[in-house]
């Protein structure tokens, strides 16, 4: 029989460890550049860092302190100011925004009682406490803006603040391009991962007719392929608004490349440096991904294909946590949580591959798909509308699989991004699929 004191402790110790992980990351994003890089705006798409920084922790106090705890609000008059969706990213320099030194007072005050908070919580009673979901929720969404403020970094013109070890060289992938993933039923999403957000919600069985993957995502050779064969100026390979997009914003390359001479070169926190071309391409849209899909005699997977390919296992015809089983992520696994500061190169990570082969599905880069990002069948919105419910339809595409920006905690087999189809300052790239029935 379980001790369910040795699952209280048990879950203690992971949220005080993902609190803690996401708070040095937060920590090293906004500590890294003097004041004024952090309360300028890189750019129109993204925040100030600082307002980064108060932001998660006024959700912090918000759902932590005040929902679960029940205490009074710290700084109720600072709520609107940090709530997203008041006042878009480019309205957000000109808020009476918390200046640096107090908006770090202000996230560590709410950390401190945070803690306190977790020592004498009871996992259980309610939805928001069960299994300890309210700190995974709030350790994600830390997570998530850390991510977000990496971009803010990468945007950021001036000297490399940033650094990290690159992915150690991958030996060169012998094995076959594409793997052919059978045909039938598999469950798609959890009703049982503890931490799962809404959108991940409920599990439900999908049937996907057989069809073949990428081994790896596409690499910035590959793409170039693409660029040299003119793909940019070939309306062929593109959707109407895709076409009418790159025509209008001049659109030749991904986001941060530029040629020089014959060769092409991209900037990358601060360094410019020849592009490789074994590394997974980065920084491309979803009309851009899928022209070269299109271009290639391929498609982009749909979401079903690529979560059936991330976690589907055969001989056990079960649906896994991650493409090498149910074990949470290590460093032979996958490139995650920001330990390097770009995508290791294709034919990454063996350890870390599916049952059928396919390999690097979680970290590297996101991975667009062919899907419109919906709510499954039965789910409900939880704990609030505006952290999916509000996003659903045509205008946002899926994104899975997770980038090397991206911590373990908000990242699963499961895991769900969205995105405009125009967005590339995101570390987004792609793998491609074709029916098993093409040619």
């Amino acid at each position: 029989m379980t001790d369910p004191a040795h699952d209280a402790e048990t879950l203690r110790e992971r949220a005080l460890t993902t609190l803690t992980t996401a708070r040095a990351r937060t920590t090293l994003l906004t500590s890294c550049v003097e004041d004024p890089d952090l309360t300028a705006q890189h750019s129109p798409l993204m925040s100030p860092l600082v307002w980064d920084l108060a932001h998660i922790g006024n959700q912090e106090e918000q759902w932590l302190l005040r929902t679960v705890a029940g205490r009074e609000a710290m700084r109720p008059e600072i709520d609107g100011i940090y709530d997203a969706f008041e006042h878009p990213r480019a309205e957000r320099p000109s808020l009476p925004l918390l200046p640096p030194t107090e908006a770090r007072h202000y996230a560590a005050e709410v950390r401190g009682r945070v803690l306190d908070l977790l020592e004498s919580t009871a996992f259980h009673g309610t939805r928001l406490t069960e299994a300890g979901f309210a700190f995974g929720m709030i350790a994600q969404h830390e997570q998530q803006h850390d991510e977000t403020m990496l971009i803010t970094h990468q945007l950021r013109k001036g000297p490399q603040a940033l650094h990290a070890p690159d992915p150690e060289p991958a030996p060169l992938l012998t094995g076959p391009s594409e793997v052919l993933v059978p045909g039938g039923p598999f469950t798609m999403g959890t009703s049982t991962e503890p931490w799962a957000l809404d959108n991940e919600r409920p599990a439900h069985v999908r049937e996907v007719p057989a069809f073949h993957i990428d081994t790896t995502p596409v690499t910035n050779a590959a793409y170039q392929a693409f660029i040299e064969d003119g793909g940019y100026d070939d309306d062929r390979w593109w959707t109407a608004g895709g076409w009418a997009h790159i025509r209008q914003h001049s659109i030749h390359a991904p986001l941060f490349w530029r040629r020089d001479g014959k060769q092409w070169l991209r900037r990358r926190f601060g360094v410019t440096e020849v592009v490789p071309p074994d590394e997974p391409v980065l920084h491309v849209c979803w009309y851009e991904a899928d022209a070269y899909a299109r271009w290639a005699g391929r498609r982009l997977p749909t979401e079903a294909e690529w979560e059936k390919a991330a976690r589907h296992d055969p001989a056990g015809d079960r649906s896994m946590r991650y493409p090498w089983g149910d074990a949470d992520p290590a460093p032979e696994h996958a490139n995650l949580g920001q330990r390097h500061l770009r995508p290791a190169p294709a034919g990454s990570y063996p350890e870390g591959e599916s049952p059928l082969g396919v390999r690097q599905l979680i970290g590297d880069v996101w991975e667009w798909t062919a899907s419109d990002f919906l709510p499954y069948p039965g789910f409900q919105a939880f704990p609030y509308k505006e952290y999916s419910e509000v996003f659903f339809g045509p205008e946002h595409k899926v994104l899975r699989g997770g980038s090397f920006a991206v911590d373990a905690v908000a990242c699963r087999g499961t895991f769900r991004n969205w995105d405009y189809p125009i967005r590339r300052q995101i570390f987004s790239g792609f793998r491609t699929a074709r029916s098993a029935g093409d040619v």
